[in-house]
């Protein structure tokens, strides 16, 4: 009985949001179901009560919202499913309850207001275009989730209209929120990860590394090519992440320790929970004292078995601009009651040091020669500084098929935003990714930048 009580007191949403407890019921047929504001209190998702008395859920913004907002008809997902909890219940003064009661309305449930920000959703959503993936933006010293764009999307307001279709289509995955749950090949942003591990292994003489690059790197019969086929040259350790060569991260793995290449990656947090509250899959990389030469080759580089979702590399971004540590990412600011009282306050809070701050400060420097030497040089020119990693990932058999990414942050000297984003079949990250990173940190900044685009 002590268990039970104590169970009920410290796990009341999992308890409210059990489908077999009978007590969500009896909350939804007496309250209204509360609405969900953006930061700067637009509506995301209200109901409205029709003439004959019916209850609807409406999406003023339809599907720019669709994957992180969610819906809460046909079960619920995004934040109608997080902070359904708070949905739900009612915090009204009792003296607009008995007014409630006296006129035969339910009692006005509570408002839930989110970190996101509607400018800077609308620049992502429709930066994306027509293209499949998924575009995270972030404060990296709070965690903050300021825009959340998963494509392709639906409609909310239709979702009862549409929901066979969606389910019946196996191929697109409409449903599948990319930003969180979207599981890909990293590509050269992971070369973000094996430097991480070169500096921990060579923290004095890593600046001393050259490599002579002609396209390639050969080791017994494995080949690892440059994209295109590109000669880089001569190189040193910064040269070799600006201009993302292949061939030289190839040989600085094979010089790696597995076993600390492994705890490097435990200290990221591939292929483990991450600190959130919302719906995610965990990221996966395989590198341990039982692995191949050949196969950490594939994954120095971010290809082999590797897998990681935008959410999760958006998290290791914001650590690195955040002198190492990692704020837990969160979507919900405050919950009020309908007469504006504070009901939940949510706050930041740090999951904990992934690096030490010199550690993150080296990284921020290979970063920024990126965007000033490498390739993400489009982001040059802007009114302010910015730091990044670009990737072309390889996703099948057919070497110029490659999902393009960035990654990235700015301003370099005092991090405000950061920005991650996957367009899937796209190709070059630094062609196709970093234009839409660069429309996303003008808007965020206050410039428009210089367009070189």
């Amino acid at each position: 009985m002590c268990y039970t009580c104590y169970y009920a007191m410290t796990h009341k949403q999992e308890m409210i949001n059990n489908s077999y407890n009978s007590r969500q019921e009896m909350l939804i047929n007496q309250n209204m179901r509360g609405t969900i504001y953006s930061s700067d209190r637009q509506i995301l998702a209200q109901t409205v009560v029709d003439e004959d008395g019916s209850e609807k859920r409406e999406y003023p913004y339809g599907s720019m919202f669709s994957h992180v907002i969610g819906y809460s008809t046909n079960g619920r997902f995004g934040v109608e499913a997080q902070a359904n909890y708070y949905l739900i219940q009612s915090n009204a003064r009792l003296s607009d309850k008995v007014a409630s009661e006296m006129s035969g309305e339910k009692y006005p449930g509570d408002s839930v207001y989110t970190t996101l920000d509607v400018g800077l959703q609308e620049i992502a959503y429709q930066s994306l275009g027509a293209y499949k993936g998924a575009i995270i933006v972030t404060e990296p010293s709070t965690g903050r989730i300021l825009a959340m764009v998963s494509k392709p999307d639906f409609d909310p307001n239709e979702i009862e209209a549409i929901w066979d279709d969606l389910l019946q289509d196996k191929d697109s995955s409409v449903l599948l929120n990319r930003a969180t749950q979207g599981l890909y090949p990293p590509g050269s942003t992971f070369k973000i990860i094996t430097a991480l591990e070169y500096i921990r292994e060579n923290p004095d003489t890593y600046e001393n590394y050259t490599y002579q690059c002609n396209g390639r790197f050969t080791h017994g019969e494995d080949v690892i090519n440059c994209f295109h086929g590109t000669a880089h040259g001569g190189e040193d350790f910064t040269k070799s992440f600006a201009k993302s060569c292949n061939a030289s991260f190839a040989n600085i793995s094979v010089s790696l320790d597995k076993s600390s290449y492994e705890d490097t990656l435990s200290d990221l947090l591939f292929n483990s929970e991450l600190p959130v509250s919302f719906a995610y899959n965990k990221s996966s990389v395989i590198v341990n004292e039982t692995v191949s030469d050949s196969d950490v080759m594939q994954a120095s580089i971010g290809q082999g078995t590797d897998s990681i979702t935008p959410l999760h590399m958006n998290m290791i971004t914001c650590a690195i601009a955040n002198d190492g540590i990692l704020m837990k990412p969160y979507l919900i600011d405050h919950v009020e009651n309908d007469n504006g009282s504070v009901i939940k306050q949510f706050s930041a809070s740090a999951y904990g040091r992934l690096m030490t701050d010199e550690e993150a400060e080296r990284l921020t420097r290979l970063m920024a020669e990126v965007v000033e030497s490498g390739t993400a040089t489009r982001l040059k020119g802007s009114g302010y500084t910015a730091a990044g990693k670009t990737g072309s990932a390889e996703y099948n058999s057919v070497k110029t098929d490659s999902h393009a990414w960035f990654t990235g942050f700015a301003p370099v000297d005092d991090p405000q935003i950061c920005v991650t984003i996957i367009i899937e079949g796209a190709g070059s990250g630094g062609d196709y990714a970093v234009p839409i990173a660069k429309r996303v940190f003008n808007a965020y900044l206050g410039t428009g930048g210089t367009n070189n685009d």
